[in-house]
């Protein structure tokens, strides 16, 4: 074979290969990101703050000052099997209804396309992650559980008032985070014998869904704040008072309610 017989050869072999990289990458899928907007609402209708002018399962007038959580080690669940973890480890998020520009976030930034089934988040900060002194600025810092408690960080901040059966105002925290077991049940912490890890995972429903290459999805994630007093269990600021801290049993009925606090619902993208 002559040596420009075998040049030309060569140049077609490598214009063939150079084409079909291009067209390789043409028809793989373009990455997708997935957003929150995050929504607060009591009885469905986007929650009144500072009013008394709300009523739980328990009959305790009841009113909102603010609410701030973190949201935690998001997944996906693709219709073929595959779970997706869009954000891998860096993948806690803040929420504050003080903060306008919390209530977006971008939740995962190279999504792959595709018909999924659901997804879950933890709320709080899964237990692997939630490591004290993560956050040295406000207003991650202020979310601090203290260490004597068991450390790391709140996963849930919902403060407000509350009406005694004397018809007293009175403030709650309802605060989520680590749990402590006390002998003998006695709430001191010179007695604190272990801990409890009360983050706990959520499905809260919205699928099927799609994930479009190429393009950005926003999703609906609302709090329905009544379900932290109402649903499974009836939570009575009259029986528990305003702040469970250092309330197992307290904490573990939050802990259940938020199984539907949070419901997940899709913006028309037309």
């Amino acid at each position: 074979m002559t040596k420009p017989r075998i040049a030309l050869l060569l140049l077609v072999f490598t214009f063939s290969f150079f084409f079909s990289g291009c067209s390789d990458e043409k028809e793989k899928p373009a990455d997708a990101m997935l957003e929150f907007d995050f929504q607060h609402l009591v009885n469905s209708l986007p929650v009144v703050t500072d009013s008394l002018m709300y009523v739980n399962a328990a009959g305790n007038p009841f009113e909102v000052t603010e609410v701030m959580y973190f949201i935690s080690d998001v997944k996906l669940y693709r219709s073929d099997g595959v779970v997706v973890d869009p954000a891998s480890w860096d993948n806690i998020f803040y929420i504050d209804s003080n903060i306008p520009s919390s209530l977006h976030q971008v939740i995962g930034h190279a999504v792959p396309p595709g018909n999924y089934d659901s997804l879950t988040f933890v709320l709080g900060i899964s237990e692997a992650q939630n490591q004290s002194f993560m956050y040295v600025n406000p207003p991650e810092v202020n979310m601090a559980w203290p260490e004597i408690l068991g450390g790391g960080y709140h996963y849930l901040m919902l403060n407000g008032w509350w009406k005694d059966l004397s018809g007293v105002r009175r403030p709650y925290n309802f605060h989520l985070g680590i749990g402590q077991i006390y002998a003998n049940n006695s709430g001191q912490v010179a007695d604190i014998t272990g801990f409890v890890h009360n983050a706990f995972r959520v499905n809260p429903g919205g699928g099927p869904f799609a994930i479009e290459s190429g393009k950005t999805t926003t999703a609906i994630l609302s709090m329905h704040i009544e379900s932290w007093f109402d649903t499974p269990e009836v939570f009575d600021f009259n029986y528990f008072g305003g702040a469970i801290m250092q309330n197992q049993e307290a904490m573990h009925m939050g802990c259940l309610n938020g199984a539907d606090v949070f419901r997940l619902s899709w913006y028309d993208p037309q």
